[in-house]
């Protein structure tokens, strides 16, 4: 069961710190255009992207506290150090991202607010927060799942057993 838990917080980890990784690139793209384009581009954005982080923050969230409670020893904390990560990321969202993303949905392209840039750039330094804290929760995770503890249970009495090996250390054909 941990194994599909792992499993399941990589790939949702790191989709979401690869959505983020292209939104990051996309913004800093935009940092070259005026308010008419950057305001279009926020708008299209605002459109479906909010969804898309939703259905990979969340379950990428749950498996991960999920894969705390499961792990034990010095794996529990790597992994709780990821949780970590993962937390500042949703506060962050909560705090200055999506706040702001209420706001721009309101923006009209003819005419953005005098304060566009100011404002974008509120927006994409918590934007810089949170992918960088997403990438490094994913690499911990990556670690994580690379590291695994090389001492493995018997299952029927609890007896650690050489991974590799079988009981009695005597090689174990794979």
């Amino acid at each position: 069961m941990t194994r599909i838990v792992r499993g399941v917080s990589l790939v949702f980890s790191g989709l979401f710190a690869g959505f983020l990784l292209c939104v990051l690139v996309l913004e800093h793209s935009l940092r070259a255009f005026d308010a008419s384009v950057y305001t279009q581009v926020r708008l299209v954005e605002l459109d479906s992207l909010d969804k898309l982080a939703s259905v990979t923050l969340i379950p990428a969230i749950i498996t991960t506290v999920l894969l705390a409670i499961r792990s034990r020893g010095t794996g529990r904390r790597v992994v709780v150090a990821a949780v970590v990560l993962l937390a500042v990321v949703f506060v962050t969202t909560f705090v200055v991202n999506l706040p702001i993303n209420s706001d721009q949905a309101a923006w009209s392209v003819q005419q953005p607010p005098p304060d566009w840039a100011a404002v974008r750039d509120r927006w994409q330094v918590a934007h810089l927060v949170r992918t960088v804290a997403a990438m490094f929760a994913f690499g911990v995770l990556v670690w994580s799942a690379g590291r695994t503890d090389p001492v493995v249970r018997d299952g029927v009495r609890g007896v650690p057993v050489e991974a590799g090996r079988g009981l009695g250390g005597r090689e174990r054909v794979q």
